[in-house]
């Protein structure tokens, strides 16, 4: 072919001009292969220890009470079965007389079936756990010693017995599996639960029955039979691949973000794509009016510089691809002590696959218009091209595939997820984004254009904006985007940080409650009450309970919208109430009266209902002690979720579940001198209630914050090195004609000053704009996800927005100084004789 033919033969020559073509997709390609490549292996990890993380080969988890001898003969006719419950506790060390909430596990002597438990101390753990003088054993977490002040052989008391503290964790084979965990673990043997007294009717509790299968049925297969032959059981069903499914969830958000910023990075990189190839076919003139005055069509032209960005392309993306594969293998060691899951390293195809069809689709996008419009030109107009660039756009049909091209990458970013809401917003913002630098940056080279200034520096600076070939476009365009993306993303932070640090510790209660008997209630009223300080004392009932049906169809089978999934997946807080909740606000329907006594009603939070497409009238079932009830949809409330209270989700009319087995949770308010006065009446008189501080809470939640938010900048951050690199690369692409124009100033006797000025001038302008644009850009996305997304107050931040954004300017700045000490380094003669 004879297009293929001319295009090898030009790139003999090398990649001279189109390393930054290169560079600005192998960047891309890498983040978003990088990411795929981490998110499998942590998958495979999944896949392949899951039977470990699960604990079985199948485990059924029920809430509030444990099995019938009918269920409990199903599971054991199935294979042998391990029994844990897992509940939150108060643990009191005797010796030092401290006292700390803890995450509570009972197992039996056949934990685990799968994977193995590691202790520091040499032995079995049920040899630590069984009874020994009279006093049952305890293996701890690390953690509940430096909570207790405790050491190995302290005994401690939980609920209404003593345990000898004996043996210390330092690896759970199934606890990567569970949720989020206010306290560290403890673990007893099953057979001393019952002496605490803990487990009363309507505890918190939850039942974890693990099964290694030996019968000949598959998981899958018993999961049937059990959802058949129990049908209104209400346990959780799971089996070994679907161990961890919140992992999973957050490794696709997690990921979903990760690769959007890649994408954006790739889309910056087009940028730098689009100029290094409009460059090479600068300095390619004389060869392509060469080859059309010999009678070369257009087309052939197209093809020949086709094949080089073709051929470009593949060695840009062949690197990103291996550096992305690369990375996660070889962080494989620092990763697995950092993440909680196992990590299988090796190569996966799909990921890399998507994010080469990314940089394949982002590389012909920006490549055909500045290809068709050098092919389309007569050759006289190329060279006049180069200092009066004409406007005329290429053919319809150059036109109508750079359109499908971006359509391409568009609906593959929407269409690659289930979070496709999100993944719209992205596209929607980035078209906005692109468009809106562009116009500003044609508005910038129009202004500048009109200046008329005396000063012969800050002549040459404006200039410099509006002259034929200027990169002004190119860097707006490349540092505003990427720019726009750190101001959000650190202001969303801040204002996160706000929140826990500043407005939560005001209105949030001290202690959280949990499991109060009902025989308790006046006592622990008096007793909280009476203690100095105490104020706002809020009790609700509250019991578990997970819906099973929407409008009659199963909730496996509903459509929900991504951000409400979390309604359907596992047990949620239910309560009844005759008054409405305080801080609830009706939207649609009517509160039930307080001497009501008819059929369940039901009321549910407004976003809930939006997504699972529900109203007034509508019905749901929800599974509560084993028992379907359904209840019709009275009202729909909104709620404040920022205020810390006692919020659900559902509320069902008073009546049915008031005489269900059910405790109570309660809040209450204390000053930080009564807090911990408070806190010893209560766990000494109590031993069954469990106290959650949320001063702790909001501790762990503010470091959790903090390094998410360095993680997601840190991983913002690459925007920003790939507008960099396209920044360079435009200074790159005009640096034979900066030296030129340096010999000529200083022929003509201007100083290194003058120069420098200029250049500070020019690119000062430059980051100011496009550091104002993306400062306002970003308030206003940053302003968007925490009010409406999120549903909180919006702290502005301005100062942590201005550095982000200040620091694009002088990075622009840098890189144009740069560029201007070589102009001036270099010899003026050798150049003015070449000219």
């Amino acid at each position: 072919m004879l297009s293929l033919r001319f295009s090898l033969r030009e790139l003999r020559g090398g990649l001279r001009g189109f390393r930054l073509f290169v560079a600005c997709l192998g960047l891309g390609v890498a983040v978003i292969a990088g990411i795929g490549t981490l998110g499998a292996s942590i998958v495979a990890g999944l896949e392949r220890d899951g039977r470990s993380l699960l604990g079985g080969d199948i485990e059924f988890r029920l809430i509030h009470r444990p099995t019938t001898p009918q269920e409990q003969a199903f599971l054991e006719s199935q294979g042998q079965v391990s029994q844990a419950v897992q509940m939150r506790a108060m643990a009191h060390a005797l010796r030092s007389d401290q006292r700390t909430l803890i995450e509570l596990k009972a197992v039996d002597n056949a934990y685990p079936l799968y994977g193995r438990i590691d202790l520091e101390q040499p032995g079995k753990l049920s040899d630590l756990l069984a009874m020994k003088n009279g006093v049952p054993g305890a293996a701890v977490d690390p953690q509940t010693l430096i909570r207790l002040d405790a050491a190995i052989g302290d005994r401690l008391s939980i609920g209404e017995a003593e345990f000898e503290i004996r043996g210390v964790i330092t690896r759970e084979p199934d606890r990567a599996t569970e949720g989020l965990t206010l306290g560290p673990r403890v673990m007893i043997a099953t057979a001393a639960l019952d002496a605490t007294k803990l487990v009363q009717p309507g505890t918190l509790a939850y039942w974890h029955y693990s099964v290694k299968l030996t019968s000949g049925l598959m998981a899958p297969q018993m999961q049937e039979m059990a959802k058949r032959e129990f049908a209104e059981s209400g346990w959780r069903i799971r089996d070994w691949k679907e161990g961890s499914p919140g992992v999973r969830r957050f490794l696709d958000r997690a990921g979903l973000f990760l690769v959007l910023v890649g994408l954006t990075a790739l889309l910056i990189g087009g940028v730098g794509v689009a100029n290094a190839v409009h460059a090479h076919l600068s300095g390619k003139t004389p060869t392509i009016a060469t080859l059309k005055s010999l009678g070369a069509t257009s087309g052939l032209i197209f093809r020949v510089y086709l094949w080089q960005t073709l051929v470009l392309a593949v060695v840009g993306i062949g690197i990103g691809l291996v550096v992305g594969a690369a990375l996660p293998n070889l962080a494989a060691g620092a990763l697995a002590e950092i993440l909680p899951l196992p990590l299988v390293p090796g190569f996966y195809w799909q990921p890399l696959a998507l994010a080469a069809s990314y940089g394949l689709l982002v590389a012909l996008a920006f490549t055909i218009w500045p290809l068709a419009r050098a092919a389309e030109i007569r050759p006289a107009a190329l060279y006049r091209d180069l200092v009066a660039p004409g406007r005329r756009l290429p053919r319809p049909g150059y036109v109508v595939a750079t359109l499908a091209l971006f359509v391409a990458l568009a609906a593959l970013a929407i269409l690659g997820t289930e979070e496709r809401r999100f993944a719209m917003s992205f596209v929607f913002a980035a078209v906005i984004a692109f468009v809106l630098f562009r116009v500003i940056a044609a508005g910038v080279a129009k202004v500048a254009r009109r200046i008329r200034p005396r000063d012969v520096r800050l002549k040459l600076a404006f200039a410099s904006l509006h002259r034929p070939g200027a990169a002004t476009a190119a860097l707006l365009l490349s540092l505003g985007v990427s720019l726009t993306l750190l101001v959000a993303i650190t202001l969303v932070e801040s204002n996160l940080h706000a929140q826990v640090e500043e407005r939560l510790p005001d209105e949030a209660p001290a202690f959280f409650f949990v499991d109060i008997q009902p025989n308790q209630m006046d006592d622990f009223r008096a007793t909280v009450l009476g203690s100095a300080g105490a104020r706002d004392l809020e009790t609700v009932p509250n019991m578990r309970g997970r819906i099973t049906q929407v409008k009659g169809v199963p909730s496996a089978q509903i459509d929900v919208a991504p951000e409400q999934r979390w309604v359907l997946q596992g047990d949620r807080g239910l309560t009844y109430a005759r008054d409405l909740p305080a801080g609830s606000t009706l939207t649609a329907g009517q509160w039930w009266p307080r001497d009501y006594n008819g059929p369940p009603l039901i009321s549910i939070e407004e976003k809930a209902a939006a997504g699972l497409n529900v109203g007034v009238g509508d019905k749901l079932t929800v599974n509560v002690l084993g028992r379907d009830i359904e209840a019709e949809i009275a009202s729909i409330r909104r709620l404040d979720w920022s205020s810390m209270g006692i919020n659900f989700v559902l509320v069902f009319s008073p009546g049915l579940l008031e005489r269900a087995p059910h405790t109570f949770l309660a809040t209450v308010k204390a000053g930080p001198a009564a807090e911990l006065n408070l806190f010893r009446s209560v766990t000494q008189t109590y031993p069954n209630i469990s106290v959650v501080r949320m001063k702790d809470v909001l501790t762990e939640l503010n470091t959790i914050v903090l390094k998410l938010g360095a993680a997601v900048r840190g991983a913002a951050a690459i925007t920003l090195v790939a507008g960099l690199i396209v920044l360079a690369g435009a200074l790159a692409a005009e640096h034979r004609r900066r030296l030129k124009e340096g010999a000529i100033l200083k022929a003509l006797g201007a100083t290194r000053r003058d120069v420098i000025l200029a250049h500070v001038i020019e690119y000062g302008s430059v980051g100011l704009v496009g550091a104002t644009l993306a400062f306002l850009l970003g308030w206003a996305a940053a302003w968007a996800m925490v009010t409406v997304m999120m549903g909180a107050q919006f702290y502005f931040a301005p100062g942590v927005a201005a550095a982000t954004a200040l620091g694009g300017v002088a990075a622009t700045l840098l890189l144009g100084l740069a560029g201007a000490w070589q102009a001036l380094a270099a010899k003026p003669a050798p150049l003015l004789r070449s000219v």
